[in-house]
């Protein structure tokens, strides 16, 4: 039976970039990072929930692209007060991928930018 999510894998351009960006803007914390011959990988996790990680993956010679192998549509956090991580957040620089929070089936908001290779993000503040 699964146990639990494990972790979720994101394809980036630039490893020191993108652990940065996600040490920076959301508060990850680096658990491992490494290398073999094909690839560079680092694990990420949120301090409250460690047991859920995300893993950032860097081919060290890139041969194919990897939207042809895997659809992943975006990756959420959920946030307390959307409104005020929209402005913390612009004020790092993100640019949002629309002006204004959407509705969410629960009743709360969203709103999707991308991350420093491409990859959608999403922050999310749960309906009451």
């Amino acid at each position: 039976m699964i146990r639990k999510m494990e972790h979720v894998a994101i394809i980036v351009n630039d490893m020191d970039t993108s652990i940065g960006y996600y040490e920076d803007l959301f508060g990850f914390v680096l658990r491992l990072r490494g290398s073999n011959d094909i690839r560079e990988m680092a694990f990420l996790y949120l301090p409250d929930t460690p047991d859920v990680e995300i893993e950032l993956i860097r081919d060290l010679n890139p041969t194919e692209t990897y939207a042809e192998i895997s659809v992943v549509n975006h990756l959420a956090f959920t946030v307390d007060n959307i409104e005020e991580t929209i402005t913390a957040f612009q004020d790092k620089g993100i640019a949002f991928l629309s002006e204004q929070t959407k509705p969410t089936l629960d009743g709360g908001k969203m709103i999707l930018f991308k991350g420093p290779s491409g990859e959608m993000l999403q922050l999310v503040e749960r309906g009451k």
